[in-house]
């Protein structure tokens, strides 16, 4: 897959490299510096590692260099009796990098790993803050609409929540 020049190299990945493990940490880091700890929902890296996780990393296919993470998490909720739910998490891309569509493309990429699987939907919380702009609009562009708060989050005037109807979209 290659996006913004960059070959990119996508791959499922069992959260165990320091250097994801220091993406992460820094991901998270950066998430409690900009919203208040009860709209922070970001999973930390143990979390990442659990059963219904699937953890991508993408790399540059020739240099090795981390360019980004994602992560689909399976829910289990009525909302979605066909199909399945999931939500997708720690989605970043190296600061240094950002802007040149590397987010679109590890997206595409995750978005065509949950129609393989059978998933019915996918959702998001980002944050509504200025920061978060960017993300919203990759997401907006991709077919997500607003949507209530799914699974167990509640309202929250800093989280935005947003969803994508597979059956709705296949491009990407």
């Amino acid at each position: 897959m290659s996006g913004a020049g960059t070959n990119l190299l996508i791959t499922v990945d069992d959260v165990r490299d320091p250097e994801v493990v220091a993406f992460l940490e820094a991901h998270v880091t950066q998430m409690r510096s900009i919203s208040p700890p009860e709209s922070v929902h970001a999973l930390d890296v143990e979390a990442l590692r659990g059963p219904a996780i699937t953890f991508f990393v993408a790399r540059d296919a020739e240099t090795g260099e981390l360019l980004g993470t994602a992560a689909l998490k399976a829910l289990a909720d009525d909302a979605a009796p066909e199909g399945g739910h999931l939500e997708l998490k720690s989605m970043r891309t190296a600061p240094h990098r950002r802007g040149e569509g590397l987010g679109a493309a590890v997206l595409v990429h995750v978005l065509a790993h949950a129609r393989a699987a059978g998933a019915a939907r996918v959702s998001l919380e980002t944050g509504a803050e200025d920061f978060f702009a960017p993300a919203r609009a990759l997401y907006l562009r991709h077919g997500f609409v607003v949507t209530e708060p799914f699974a167990d989050y509640r309202p929250d005037p800093l989280s935005v929540f947003l969803t994508l109807d597979l059956a709705l979209r296949h491009g990407g």
